[in-house]
């Protein structure tokens, strides 16, 4: 993924880039929020300041219960819309059926199999319609993210993908989260810093990298795809 060139340059506040990019291409901005810290921040800034972007979240079906706590609470607390978009029965049915429930441990290929019906087919309709993608994505989450720009043309979706807190460290990121009364998901309290489905995230110890809870029985990027190009 390179860098991209836009119409406009970009301010360096995230609230006022992501006002030019609703400006120069209207509802048609999506931000698709997986509840984590960094996306409940974003949630929290685009709600603050009143910023017309459009709300997405992927349910796969296979979420924590703190998770769908969250997402009620956080639409309650902002009064906006999150609309939860989710994967097509007759693909996971096939799937399911042929594979078992729980053939993502058996192997990589049937892992991202899960996560493609169950994530990345329901994002391209997430986004349809749209121009401009924006995620929470922080260069500090992962070596697989530490490269990538601040904005670019996605190579999956072909979309202007907009990162606006790349930048953020974590103590940002907390000291926003604090000073906001941002709602979190309540299991990051008990260990868990990255959260996804549940039969796929654990808690992590002490000594343990953030996302070592993600797919942890592989020995793989701890990606879903979504992120990769």
């Amino acid at each position: 993924m390179t860098s991209l060139t836009l119409p406009i340059k970009l301010d360096l506040d995230p609230i006022i880039a992501l006002k030019q990019l609703c400006e120069e291409y209207p509802e048609q901005v999506v931000f698709t929020t997986s509840l984590g810290l960094e996306d409940q921040a974003l949630t929290d800034l685009i709600a603050r300041n009143n910023i017309p972007v459009r709300l997405v979240t992927l349910d796969t079906g296979r979420l924590f219960p703190e998770t769908y706590s969250l997402l009620d609470r956080t639409k309650s607390k902002y009064a906006i819309e999150v609309k939860s978009v989710f994967p097509d029965t007759l693909s996971l049915e096939e799937f399911v059926n042929e594979q078992g429930m729980n053939s993502i441990y058996s192997s990589i290929n049937c892992r991202k199999t899960c996560c493609k019906i169950r994530k990345i087919d329901p994002l391209f309709r997430a986004l349809n319609e749209a121009k401009v993608w924006v995620t929470g994505l922080r260069a500090d989450q992962s070596e697989n993210r530490s490269s990538i720009p601040r904005v670019e043309r996605d190579a999956m979706t072909g979309l202007i993908k907009f990162n606006p807190l790349l930048d953020w460290n974590d103590h940002q990121l907390q000291s926003y989260i604090n000073s906001h009364s941002v709602p979190t998901n309540t299991l990051h309290r008990k260990g868990y810093p990255s959260i996804g489905c549940e039969p796929c995230t654990r808690a992590i110890q002490p000594d343990e990298h953030p996302r070592a809870g993600r797919w942890w029985w592989e020995n793989s990027s701890q990606e879903c795809g979504l992120h990769k190009g």
